[in-house]
C-alpha cells in the first residue's frame, strides 16, 4: 500500500543537495514520519476523550501541529496548497521555528519517560538537511499519504521502515550499527524466551531491532490490558550513543506499537559498572555490540578488566547488568573465543565461572553484510558456573551475501537441537573441566568434521596484529616510565 510512497520520498531526497546517502534519506524521513505519527496519535486521543466527554490537552501548540504547518486541508480533504507554506517560507519556518520549539520539550517535559521528553530528545539531536524548500514540500505531501489508522497499516509501515534500515546496512558506512539480520535476532529471542513481567535490555541498541522483535514475540502472550500496559511501559529498555541510531530506534519502536520507548541517548560505556545496583538489572539481555572499536583510557577505567576493545567492555557491562538467573544472547566476533591477550582470557574465565555459557553458535562468513569478520553468538545464564557448553556450527549450505541473506529456515535446526543440546554433524558439547584453565580457549572446532585447518580472514589477522601492537606499545611506554 505505502511502498510506492516511500520510494517517491527517497527519489525526492536523492535529488536534494543536502541528502547524500541512504543514511540521510532514512534520517530525514524519520523526523517527518515521527511528526506525522504524533499528529495521528493526538487525533486519536482527542477523539477518545470527546467520546468520553472529557477535554483533551494537546501536546503541541496549534502553530506546530502537522495539520497547521505541514498539511492544512481544504474542504475536499486534500492539502490546501494556497494555505500551505512552500519554498523558502517553509524552510525558514522548519529550521528557525519548528525545530527549536520541538527541541525545547526536553526542558519542558515532566520526566524522561514521557512522550514530551522523547520529542525533545529527538529534535535536540536531529536537524533538517533538506536544502530545497520545494523538495521539502514534495516530501511532506507524500508523507501525508501515510496512515496509522489500522493495525494493518501500522504493520506495513513498520515493515517498510525495517527495509529502510536494512538498506542503510547494505549501503555500508558501518551499516552493522543499524542492522542485525532479523532471522538471527528471532532465533536469539526464541532461545532466551522472554516472558511478560520480565525486563528486556539492549545496551547498544542501534535501530532497536532486538527490542522490536522481542515485542513482536511477546505481544501474542499479552491476554489482557494489564499485560499490554506492562509490555508498553515496563518491559523494553535500551541505550544508544549515536544520534542517528537513537532517532531511528525511537521511530522503529513507535511503528512497532510501543508509544513511549524506554530508549536513553547515552554512552553506555561511560557508566562505571560498579554503580550498577539490583534495581538496574534485567532479566533478558539481547545485543550485538560494536566490535573493532578502541576505547580511551578514561572509558576503560569504568571496568575491572581493562581493554580498549569496545565489545569486551560491553560484555562486562552485560554480565554486570544481568540479575541472578537472567539470560543473555550476545553477538561477538569469533576471535574472542581464542584470543590470547589478558582481557580475552579473563573475560572467558568470567563467563565460565560466574555464568553458565551453555550455548555457542558459530555464524558463517557473510552473516553480517560489510562487517568483514566472522561472529559467534554467546548464550549464557548468570549465577551458576558452566559445566558443559553446546556448540553449533551454522552452515546454510551456500555463500552468504546481499543476494543470499540469512533466513529463518537456516536457523530452524539450531533452534530445535538447542532445546536438548543434541549432538549432530553440526553440533557437539565440550565439558568445562576439559577447558585449559591457563587460556580458557573455546575455539570452535567441530570434532565431527575430521581434522580441519582453520584459517583466519586477513581482516581478523590484521585486527590481531593491531591489538598486539597496541599492547606492546603500552608495555614499552610503561618501561620507559620506569627508566625516567
Amino acid at each position: 500500500m505505502f511502498e510506492q510512497t516511500f520510494k517517491n520520498i527517497d527519489d525526492i531526497l536523492h535529488k536534494d543537495a543536502g541528502c547524500t546517502s541512504e543514511l540521510d534519506y532514512t534520517e530525514q524521513s524519520s523526523w517527518l514520519l515521527f511528526l506525522k505519527y504524533l499528529d495521528a496519535l493526538e487525533t486519536n486521543k482527542a477523539m477518545e476523550a470527546e467520546l468520553e466527554g472529557k477535554a483533551y490537552k494537546h501536546i503541541l501548540d496549534v502553530p506546530y501541529r502537522w495539520a497547521t504547518w505541514a498539511a492544512p486541508k481544504a474542504a475536499n480533504g486534500q492539502i490546501d496548497h494556497n494555505a500551505a507554506m512552500t519554498g523558502d517560507d517553509l524552510k525558514e519556518f522548519v529550521n528557525h521555528k519548528l525545530m527549536p520549539y520541538l527541541a525545547g520539550f526536553k526542558q519542558r517535559a515532566s520526566g524522561p519517560n514521557t512522550i514530551e521528553y522523547k520529542i525533545g530528545e529527538v529534535f535536540d539531536e536531529i536537524k533538517n538537511k533538506i536544502q530545497s524548500g520545494y523538495n521539502l514540500r514534495d516530501v511532506i505531501d507524500r508523507m501525508d499519504e501515510l496512515s496509522f489508522g489500522s493495525q494493518t497499516e501500522k504493520h506495513e509501515l513498520s515493515h517498510l521502515y525495517e527495509v529502510k534500515i536494512k538498506n542503510m546496512g547494505n549501503a555500508g558506512r558501518n551499516g552493522g550499527e543499524y542492522y542485525t539480520p532479523r532471522p538471527l535476532i528471532r532465533a536469539m529471542i526464541e532461545i532466551t524466551n522472554p516472558q511478560i513481567g520480565e525486563r528486556v535490555y539492549d545496551g547498544a541498541c542501534g535501530s532497536a531491532g532486538f527490542l522490536c522483535e522481542a515485542f513482536d514475540y511477546m505481544r501474542p502472550k499479552a491476554t489482557n490490558a494489564k499485560d499490554l500496559s506492562t509490555l508498553q511501559e515496563r518491559t523494553f529498555f535500551g541505550k544508544e550513543k549515536k544520534s542517528l541510531a537513537y532517532v531511528i530506534a525511537i521511530m522503529n519502536m513507535i511503528l512497532h506499537g510501543i508509544e513511549t520507548p524506554n530508549i536513553v541517548h547515552t554512552n553506555t560505556l561511560g557508566e562505571n559498572i560498579n554503580d550498577i545496583q539490583e534495581r538496574d538489572r534485567f532479566d533478558v539481555i539481547l545485543a550485538n555490540p560494536p566490535f573493532g572499536g578502541k576505547e580511551r583510557k578514561e572509558v576503560q577505567q569504568n571496568f575491572p578488566i581493562k581493554t580498549g576493545e569496545t565489545a569486551f567492555l560491553f560484555m562486562q557491562h552485560f554480565v554486570k547488568s544481568l540479575r541472578a538467573g537472567g539470560r543473555a544472547a550476545v553477538v561477538i566476533k569469533n576471535t574472542f573465543l581464542s584470543n590470547t591477550d589478558n582481557a580475552s582470557v579473563t573475560l572467558r574465565e568470567l563467563l565460565l565461572t560466574d555464568c553458565n555459557l551453555h550455548t555457542v553458535m558459530d555464524c558463517p562468513s557473510g552473516t553480517f553484510l560489510g562487517a568483514g569478520v566472522k561472529t559467534v553468538v554467546l548464550f549464557f545464564t548468570k549465577g551458576e558456573p558452566t559445566t558443559k557448553t553446546w556448540f553449533y556450527q551454522l552452515d546454510p549450505g551456500r555463500n552468504m551475501g546481499k543476494t543470499n541473506p540469512l533466513n529463518d529456515s537456516d536457523l530452524a535446526e539450531f533452534v530445535q537441537l538447542q532445546k536438548t543440546f543434541a549432538d549432530s554433524p553440526k553440533s557437539w558439547s565440550v565439558l568445562a573441566d576439559s577447558v585449559n584453565p591457563d587460556t580458557y580457549d573455546l575455539s570452535v572446532r567441530n570434532p565431527n568434521c575430521g581434522e580441519e585447518v582453520l584459517y583466519r580472514s586477513p581482516a581478523e589477522i590484521l585486527d590481531q596484529i593491531k591489538s598486539l601492537d597496541a599492547e606492546a606499545s603500552e608495555v614499552l611506554w610503561n618501561i620507559r616510565g620506569l627508566l625516567t
